[in-house]
């Protein structure tokens, strides 16, 4: 049985099994939290615990935050950069107009900026680049997949999140999704809107979500995996 629980904004994946002891982990690359649980252990006794641990929890989810960003990365000519899923040559060049990326013959990422540009310029580009793949990649899987779910998305948005792949204001019928998604398998990114969207249908992470993951999208966990890092 899986559910969540929420404590200071970070959100606890609760697993209920035969298990006699408790597991806490934190999982890279975003530092998701997994808390694993005796059956006969109660939503308020789970929810002091991962409170007693909160520390070690927010060390630990500090060092795969850290680990998302390496220091190596310049964004100059000679790295490598993906788009969904595919690596690709980063070539930057000095220009004096409008500064942007764009993909070049299949092949490489060119990057025009400023002969002044900072990386964190650099990188700022890059990221819009990538939100304008994204918003041209994410209306016709939601347009797919409201026919297929049979619910309604009024709204979508994208953000660069650090612990979570997407989220879904039930209330609102509202979906946002990591631009990081951008640099990963089609798939993965089709994955997240899929399990958002059943959330319209199934606010928790139960058995009932599961089975309409199953449902809808049969190997999903195979695509969890891979995008959690968990599988190659």
């Amino acid at each position: 049985m899986i559910d969540k629980i929420t404590i200071e904004d970070i959100d606890v994946e609760l697993i209920k099994k035969k298990i006699k002891n408790i597991h806490l982990s934190v999982h890279q690359p975003y530092g998701r939290v997994r808390l694993s649980v005796p059956l006969r252990m109660g939503d308020e006794a789970a929810k002091k615990f991962v409170e007693s641990r909160l520390p070690w929890i927010k060390k630990q989810r500090k060092k795969y935050s850290l680990n998302e960003q390496p220091a190596e990365i310049t964004y100059a000519s000679g790295e490598r950069h993906n788009l969904f899923g595919q690596s690709y040559l980063l070539n930057v060049y000095e220009y004096t107009g409008r500064q942007h990326a764009e993909l070049k013959n299949n092949e490489s990422i060119d990057l025009y900026v400023r002969p002044v540009s900072t990386v964190g310029k650099r990188k700022k580009i890059l990221d819009e680049w990538y939100r304008d793949n994204l918003k041209s990649a994410i209306p016709g899987y939601i347009e797919k997949w409201e026919k297929v779910i049979g619910v309604n998305v009024k709204e979508w948005g994208i953000k660069l999140m650090k612990t979570r792949w997407g989220t879904c204001n039930v209330r609102d019928q509202r979906i946002w999704i990591n631009l990081e998604l951008a640099k990963k398998n089609p798939r993965c990114l089709e994955y997240i809107i899929v399990h958002e969207m059943v959330h319209l249908l199934e606010r928790h992470h139960n058995d009932i979500f599961k089975s309409y993951m199953t449902k809808f999208l049969p190997d999903w966990k195979d695509i969890r995996d891979e995008l959690n890092g968990l599988s190659h």
